[in-house]
């Protein structure tokens, strides 16, 4: 009899969800972006947005949620109702922060429901001309000369331009030290005055001062070369076997938003991510469009989460 009733509320529930499903969206929708507006995430989860307002055919709008090193977004968003109307776009702290932070108020993987990924990007390795080196061997290689008289500026301690040096630092089995900015614009500005040596940073804003001969271009961070940057080889090509970072946004639901309504969601961003006009104006931020199964991007969350917390843990980085 027990079962009887427990099979017979799965098909009310199903249907509830399937209902659910047929009717929405019924209103507009919102994704929260864990960072101020103008900022990369912003401007990503703004083309996403207007893509999915003429899919969908209601609006979707960007509500920025800045602070706490991209955890008050995460948490708002964790906490939304799980109807479908409240997403969240993800960058690479999502899965830095679980290891980074002592203690967070979510779960990454019990409280969201991965979508998909929708785009990929790469860093770029510079160093002011003064360094006396013209690729990635020859820098490791002073590096090892000179320990720890070489520094590298990052925009933050715990970001993802720290950790994909100190990935960096260990593979190549050297010592420079991190100068930790707050955010990226002042930390380009003192590596272009000569004052810091190395940096990873985004190609958008890097690779335009490398052109123009202010900075010198090194490496990209992904398993290819950027399509931005053909000429300036991998890290793995450079000399550092294996390296590979990338720079990412993805989308995510409330954890017991309705399948269907996911599946929906998946479909039409996939679509958006795949028009032409908005992959070409990813690739003007340096990103490639990413698209695929919320299966694929919950694998590949997880592989994250895996990387960023063993190097944490071996650098043995904090933030609280």
């Amino acid at each position: 009899m027990q079962t009887g009733v427990a099979v017979a509320l799965l098909f009310v529930a199903a249907g509830s969800h399937l209902a659910q499903a047929q009717t929405w969206p019924a209103r507009s929708v919102r994704i929260i972006a864990p960072s101020s507006p103008g900022s990369g995430v912003d401007v990503v989860s703004r083309l996403v947005a207007q893509k999915l307002s003429v899919n969908l055919g209601q609006q979707v709008v960007v509500d920025n949620r800045a602070g706490a090193g991209g955890n008050l977004g995460t948490e708002i968003a964790a906490k939304a109702a799980p109807d479908g109307y409240t997403l969240f776009m993800a960058t690479p702290s999502y899965a830095i922060n679980p290891a980074l932070y002592s203690k967070l108020n979510y779960d990454p993987l019990r409280d969201f429901a991965p979508i998909s990924l929708v785009m990929t990007g790469q860093y770029l390795l510079v160093v002011h001309p003064s360094l006396p080196v013209k690729n990635v061997r020859e820098m490791v290689a002073l590096a090892k000369a000179r320990p720890a008289e070489l520094n590298y500026a990052s925009a933050g301690n715990g970001n993802a331009t720290h950790l994909a040096g100190e990935l960096f630092k260990s593979m190549a089995k050297i010592n420079i030290v991190h100068i930790p900015y707050k955010g990226s614009g002042t930390a380009l500005v003192d590596l272009l005055s000569g004052q810091m040596q190395i940096m990873f940073g985004n190609l958008v804003n890097t690779l335009p001062q490398a052109d123009s001969g202010k900075l010198r271009a090194l490496a990209v961070t992904g398993t290819s070369r950027a399509g931005s940057a053909p000429a300036i080889p991998t890290m793995s090509e450079a000399g550092v076997k294996g390296y590979s970072v990338t720079s990412w946004y993805g989308l995510l639901a409330p954890a017991g938003t309705p399948p269907p309504v996911l599946i929906r969601i998946n479909n039409e961003l996939n679509k958006a991510v795949r028009a032409p006009d908005i992959a070409e104006r990813l690739a003007a931020q340096g990103a490639d469009p990413a698209s695929g199964t919320a299966d694929a991007f919950r694998e590949f969350l997880r592989e994250e989460t895996v990387k960023w917390g063993q190097v944490i843990k071996s650098a043995r980085i904090t933030v609280d």
